[in-house]
């Protein structure tokens, strides 16, 4: 049984007071605070043991290395991928934006006939399909609609149902013979919606399309695991699963990494280099891993990892359910109207709404007055929002330090937000 009061403790910056009131943080959608043990271990590494990984033969560069592929491991049993080596299936990135952007680009440099005939399964051209959702953040949508743009292909797009959710029921009419990339969120950044992706999956796979998650806001909340849900690629960050900034990681199965070219050049993914014909590159991930890696930061990374698994996915998903019933309150508030799934099912605790009346920025400027911290804006996901009829909104999204009481809270602060404005 997990206290999840005594868990709370691991986390400094939440016994701090702002404006006068014991903070209360409802913003981990965008960035989950971090325990002290991931804080630690960023500090630690620098203390110790840092140097450059897979470059120096000294000692600190052997130490280094050990604890940044220790690190990469650690990651890969979080989300049921291959750590073995030479069986690597995690990529580390700059964050899930780089990992989306490098796979466009990668298939970018593939339709240019880069990476010879193991390659030609990720080349697209004139009507070639790539499909997207009306729910994908700004992340998922911009880097496939720029590939779009750059290889004549055409985008398409999985409408919502009224609530928000994305329509999977229509992956047969959706996804078609020309279908080649696929891309969808797991949960939404705004609406907290968990997408059934089986059926999507099961869809792009029989035209022989590739299948990328947007696995941010998943990896988090949900006990995932990304082979038996058969997925081709996923990527999310490390600061939204209470890691560091600046880090983030890609899945993709062993052997589409292998058949992928390369999107950035550089020191430590190449094998060998001449000025006179191609260069030779490295198996993967090192050959989606050029330059310097952050590495302090995969280290505390890895520490984030093996610490969401000691509390075990299924009871922060438990957790996080009741403190989610208490914010859907809000759709009761008057005047106030919840973006998405109503119900406490097949969702999470991210919860955004729209108040009457009251712009999202005066909505998110009265909650921090009273020490509440609520994200406000589109969230960069622009579309989805047009379908409620929108162009922003307010957001409170759960991380496992949360409480019931602070979503009571929550809800008891909203109650006064119109009357405060005299809406």
């Amino acid at each position: 049984m997990v206290d999840f009061l005594e868990l709370r403790e691991q986390f400094p910056i939440l016994g701090q007071e702002i404006h006068g009131h014991p903070l209360v943080y409802f913003d981990s959608a965008a960035t989950a605070q971090k325990p002290q043990r991931v804080i630690d271990a960023e500090s630690k590494f620098y203390e110790t043991i840092n140097a450059g990984v897979h470059r120096g033969a000294h000692e600190l560069a052997a130490r280094s290395t050990v604890a940044f592929e220790e690190a990469r491991a650690k990651v890969a049993k979080l989300v049921g991928a291959n750590a073995e080596e030479g069986q690597e299936e995690i990529v580390v990135t700059a964050g899930a934006t780089a990992g989306l952007n490098l796979l466009a680009t990668a298939f970018g440099n593939a339709s240019l006939g880069r990476g010879g005939d193991a390659a030609k399964r990720f080349a697209l051209k004139p009507g070639d399909e790539i499909v997207v959702s009306k729910a994908e953040h700004h992340s998922v949508l911009l880097p496939f609609q720029e590939l779009a743009y750059r290889t004549g292909a055409t985008l398409k797009w999985f409408d919502l149902t009224d609530d928000g959710r994305i329509r999977s029921d229509t992956a047969d009419e959706v996804i078609t013979n020309r279908t080649k990339i696929v891309a969808i969120t797991h949960i939404s950044n705004v609406t907290g919606a968990i997408t059934d992706i089986a059926p999507i999956v099961k869809r792009a796979h029989e035209v022989g399309a590739i299948f990328i998650l947007d696995a941010c806001q998943s990896v988090p909340h949900l006990k995932l695991d990304f082979h038996k849900m058969d997925v081709d690629f996923a990527a999310w960050s490390a600061h939204k699963m209470y890691g560091p900034t600046g880090v983030g990681f890609l899945y993709g199965k062993r052997e589409l990494l292998e058949a992928l070219p390369p999107a950035s050049f550089g020191g430590s993914m190449v094998e060998l280099a001449w000025m006179d014909k191609p260069a030779q590159y490295m198996e993967p991930p090192a050959r989606f891993e050029a330059g310097t890696q952050p590495v302090a930061q995969v280290v505390a990374a890895g520490v984030a990892a093996d610490w969401m698994r000691e509390i075990g996915m299924e009871n922060v998903e438990a957790h996080e359910k009741a403190i989610t019933a208490e914010l859907l309150k809000l759709n009761d508030v008057p005047g106030f109207r919840v973006l998405g799934p109503v119900e406490n099912k097949d969702r999470i605790g991210t919860v955004s709404f729209d108040v009457e009346g009251v712009h999202p920025h005066d909505v998110g400027q009265f909650f921090d007055a009273q020490g509440i911290a609520v994200r406000v804006g589109h969230h960069c996901a622009q579309p989805v929002h047009r379908h409620f009829g929108l162009f922003a909104s307010s957001r409170a999204s759960t991380g496992v330090y949360n409480t019931v009481e602070e979503a009571k809270q929550v809800v008891e602060t909203a109650g006064k937000v119109r009357p405060f404005f005299e809406v």
